[in-house]
């Protein structure tokens, strides 16, 4: 087993710098554990696997406390010092693992999952393999895909920008549902997105299959027209008022193309500046005021979600090859992982416990070091100046094994 015993990554310092502290255990054998870096991303390597061994991939969880717990990753190895041999078997295991990882966050089942999907857009700026120019961004770019469930990241899958926003979330739901209802049956999925995500294809599944879903809905000549009364009665209201108004409708709707139609949740505003409908698809019940407000406006924390990634450099897909830029972008997922479980368990009930993972990463992990080698040891002497050396203790002192 490899055990990542006495020291915290951080996954995107300089060079891939690392703290350690001792923990009783010092020796560090350096057959047994090896530290490569990708881009400033660590990558614990087992040199007891070959390389060429990929079909043997595998994620060890490092600390002797349950998976439960912490997950904190090391990489078995399959890679020598690049990317190069990333293919689609590792970044489908990559993402089982991210996957496991979640599902071993929960010590009881949920009763409710809401899994949040959304797109952004990852600037390219050379001949990378799948790389096209987008309307909407303005610029070459990659599309990747990413599912969130809370703060906990899924899925980061990357697509090459001349696509549906939409391809493959479909296939991704499917493969989730199926995964988290073999650990809970009873769990209530739910499936939540903007309006790039609304394919009548993908909700008749859902229906079929016993998941909820909440999705934006684009505006059009059609439910416009079956807003106006709606928008003219908060019109009225606000000129009558002076006041921003805020009114909710609960039409039927069904494009040509749907297989029916579902209901859709109006949500008519009016102000100063104008009239602002919005509309969502779902199959949920309950009052459509509570439905869009509780449930699908707080999708808008997906947007911190994925902003945290490229805090950890989730846009560093420089590679030519597309296989080694899906590694990248996965290297960036499990970083954020690994920070996201220090946060919501070691940092629980601190001031750190809402920061974002790149405060974690610079008042935790950035932090000036001697290192000391002889034959028998390697000693990280950390400075005694440090200002959150309290949180850094009682952050070791949890995930010190055992």
């Amino acid at each position: 087993m490899l055990l990542l015993y006495n020291f915290i990554l951080d996954p995107l310092v300089n060079g891939g710098k690392f703290l350690a502290w001792n923990s009783g255990i010092s020796t560090l054998h350096a057959t047994n554990l090896i530290i490569r870096c990708n881009q400033g991303v660590p990558v614990v390597m087992d040199p007891t696997i070959p390389f060429p061994d990929i079909s043997k991939f595998a994620i060890y969880r490092a600390l002797a406390r349950p998976a439960a717990l912490l997950p904190v990753l090391a990489l078995a190895a399959f890679l020598g010092p690049s990317p190069a041999r990333a293919d689609r078997e590792m970044a489908v295991a990559m993402h089982q693992v991210l996957v496991d990882q979640f599902i071993a966050s929960h010590p009881e089942p949920p009763t409710e999952l809401i899994l949040d999907f959304d797109a952004t857009d990852d600037p390219v700026h050379g001949n990378q393999e799948g790389r096209f120019f987008h309307g909407y961004y303005d610029h070459y770019c990659f599309l990747p895909l990413y599912v969130t469930c809370r703060d906990q990241l899924l899925v980061a899958y990357l697509r090459p920008s001349n696509i549906d926003g939409a391809r493959h979330a479909w296939a991704i739901l499917a493969l989730l549902v199926k995964r988290l209802r073999q650990e809970w049956p009873e769990v209530r999925i739910i499936f939540r997105g903007d309006s790039g995500f609304c394919r009548w294809r993908m909700l008749a599944w859902c229906d079929r299959h016993g998941v909820y879903y909440i999705v934006g809905l684009a505006k059009n000549r059609r439910i416009n027209e079956m807003a106006a009364p709606l928008i003219d009665k908060a019109r009225k209201r606000c000129e009558a008022t002076g006041r921003k108004q805020r009114l909710f409708g609960n039409p039927r709707y069904g494009a040509r193309t749907w297989d029916r139609q579902r209901r859709v949740i109006a949500r008519i505003e009016h102000s100063s500046q104008g009239s602002n409908p919005r509309h969502v698809v779902t199959n949920l019940p309950g009052n459509r005021k509570k439905l869009y407000e509780r449930i699908y406006c707080a999708r808008g924390e997906m947007e911190n979600r994925i902003k945290e990634q490229k805090m950890l450099f989730a846009d560093r897909t420089s590679a030519h090859d597309w296989w080694p830029n899906q590694f990248r972008l996965l290297l960036s997922a499990l970083a954020y992982t690994l920070l996201e479980a220090m946060r919501r368990l070691g940092l629980k009930g601190t001031e750190l416990a809402r920061a974002q993972v790149a405060t974690i990463r610079l008042k935790l992990l950035k932090i000036g070091a001697v290192i000391v080698r002889n034959t028998r040891r390697v000693r990280f002497l950390l400075s005694s100046a440090h200002p959150y050396q309290h949180l850094f203790w009682l952050v070791a002192a949890w995930l010190k094994p055992g």
